[in-house]
């Protein structure tokens, strides 16, 4: 209000603004005689003022490193008694603030001028079948080469990654490509009712992303700014990751050695983790495997449809991840020659018999030894390594136990 009336007083007048604003005459004038004549000052602004160029001495003789807490005690070790609280507020005036160990990284950078969505989940974090919400985020991991930034989207309903991305930089592209893996392995409906729920990273509201949303028919969503509650699933399984991989099993040297542990570490959670809400409650593992990663169909499946000629696919269901894809080429490759490097199966992880891998794989090592196709239990690098030497040593006794 003393700004506004030295602006205009020469215009209208002091007696008139007053009369219009909440404010004496005699208050101005007290203000402005104060301005004047420092003297005048009240005791508070007079001791601020010279606690502020103390303040101001100590900060700079420390190599402008100290914060409130070391200012306020070496204030106390010169003899100078003042409040803490009162070196802060006047820290804040002048603009002083201690240095911080790390470097402060933001993986939320909201664009003020981007049109947002919006916030269709409001917290209720709950869906009745697969493919109604996913959400999404990413997170950033400190390497001896820079930092490494992991996104992932995860599906509500079955709490499982359906896709990630590892990258050197937080572009919009990275997480576009997790969500491309996430449409590569679901397929939802052009229609089907999908909402895709994140926070306002500029990542998310960039013009790619959301029309790669509209081009597969899935409904986007924004939770508010500064706010994590609002994408709470997504945040705590950047939580689990960051506690169960990254943490632990730390310091990181490289972006390759993140990536591949990334990857361990969602194959297991998507196919053997227990989680906390139903891990006393489990439904069988095929019919768990076809109800996690449903794809196009309603749940439940019609057990009149037939099954499809397509790898990978039992009754319209997709159940093939990326990775028993790759691997499956490479076994095709291996019994093609019947004799292989078994170092193409180092990345191999447990893969149960419910996985139509395990069905593939044992009519290929039947085609190429001759033996009776049997029913897979298990498989894991060691037996297929013991499959594959057998292949190669006797082709027309190799059985699959």
């Amino acid at each position: 209000m003393i700004s506004f009336i030295d602006e205009h007083r020469e215009v209208y007048g002091v007696e008139p603004i007053c009369r219009v604003l909440p404010i004496a005459p005699s208050t101005y004038y007290a203000h402005v005689a104060r301005r004047g004549d420092p003297d005048k000052q009240p005791v508070r602004a007079r001791s601020d003022a010279a606690l502020m160029i103390e303040i101001q001495r100590v900060f700079e003789a420390n190599f402008c490193v100290y914060g409130v807490r070391k200012v306020w005690r070496q204030l106390a070790r010169e003899g100078i008694v003042t409040a803490r609280c009162t070196v802060a507020r006047l820290m804040r005036q002048l603009g002083l603030a201690g240095v911080v160990r790390g470097r402060s990284v933001r993986t939320t950078i909201s664009d003020p001028g981007a049109a947002c969505p919006l916030d269709r989940v409001n917290r209720q974090f709950k869906a009745p079948r697969p493919n109604a919400l996913w959400v999404s985020d990413f997170t950033y991991v400190a390497t001896w080469s820079g930092f490494v930034y992991v996104a992932f989207v995860i599906d509500v309903f079955a709490r499982r990654i359906v896709g990630w991305r590892a990258s050197r930089s937080a572009h919009a592209s990275f997480v576009l490509d997790a969500l491309e893996q996430a449409l590569h392995e679901r397929r939802p409906v052009q229609g089907g009712g999908l909402v895709h729920h994140s926070d306002r990273g500029s990542q998310y509201l960039a013009l790619r992303y959301t029309e790669r949303l509209v081009g597969a028919g899935i409904e986007p969503s924004v939770g508010s700014v500064g706010d994590s509650y609002d994408n709470a699933l997504a945040e705590t399984i950047n939580g689990l990751f960051k506690a169960e991989v990254i943490h632990r099993r730390g310091p990181w040297r490289s972006f390759e050695a993140v990536e591949y542990a990334t990857l361990e570490w969602v194959d297991w959670y998507n196919h053997r983790r227990l989680l906390a809400r139903s891990a006393t409650s489990l439904p069988p593992r095929p019919k768990r495997a076809i109800m996690l990663t449903s794809a196009t169909k309603p749940w439940p499946p019609d057990s009149r449809q037939s099954a499809s000629e397509k790898p990978g696919a039992v009754q319209g269901y997709s159940i093939m991840p990326f990775w028993e894809q790759q691997l499956l080429t490479r076994a095709e490759r291996i019994l093609a020659k019947v004799s292989g490097d078994l170092q193409g199966f180092d990345h191999c992880m447990p893969i149960p018999s419910s996985s139509p891998f395990c069905a593939r794989f044992a009519a290929l090592v039947s085609a190429a030894s001759g033996a009776p196709l049997l029913e897979p239990s298990f498989l894991c690098k060691r037996q297929v390594g013991e499959l594959l030497a057998e292949a190669r040593a006797a082709p027309r006794k190799c059985v699959l136990a």
